[in-house]
């Protein structure tokens, strides 16, 4: 590969500040643009909103990634395909954990050492979360 090649496989890796950025960060930020949208936006208006600060071939190949974790959907308009967001930042970082999780062989042993190593107030914060989607479960399990 030739060196110019090398520097356009960069592009968009590197915020201003000249740190790199990581793929899960890039992800959150083409997310929150794409909230910001009225409706479905294509992959240049969200390379715009992002004060063309990622290369367009960066911008697509987020979207194709956040498409394959369902995170936007995409719709053919045309000759282009439009996007739209179907999870929030949240959203993502559950999928990513739901992904880890997957891959794991003893499901058991790891959500075990998850829990373990929660703060106090995020296990009460867990313990609630669990207890409300029991009570939502319920009824619809009798019936």
């Amino acid at each position: 590969m030739d060196r110019g090649a090398d520097r356009r496989a960069g592009e968009g890796r590197h915020d201003p500040r000249g740190r790199r950025r990581g793929q899960g960060e890039l992800e959150a930020q083409v997310l929150s643009v794409l909230r910001l949208s009225s409706g479905p936006a294509t992959a240049a208006w969200v390379q715009k909103r992002l004060d063309g600060d990622l290369a367009y071939t960066t911008v697509m190949t987020i979207l194709s990634r956040l498409l394959a974790k369902g995170a936007v959907t995409r719709e053919r308009l045309g000759r282009a395909f439009v996007w739209q967001a179907a999870s929030d930042e949240a959203g993502l970082a559950a999928l990513r954990m739901r992904r880890v999780l997957d891959a794991e062989a003893d499901r058991e042993a790891v959500l075990a050492s998850f829990v373990t190593a929660l703060s106090p107030d995020d296990e009460r914060l867990l313990r609630g979360l669990l207890h409300e989607a029991e009570d939502a479960d319920g009824p619809a399990a009798e019936g």
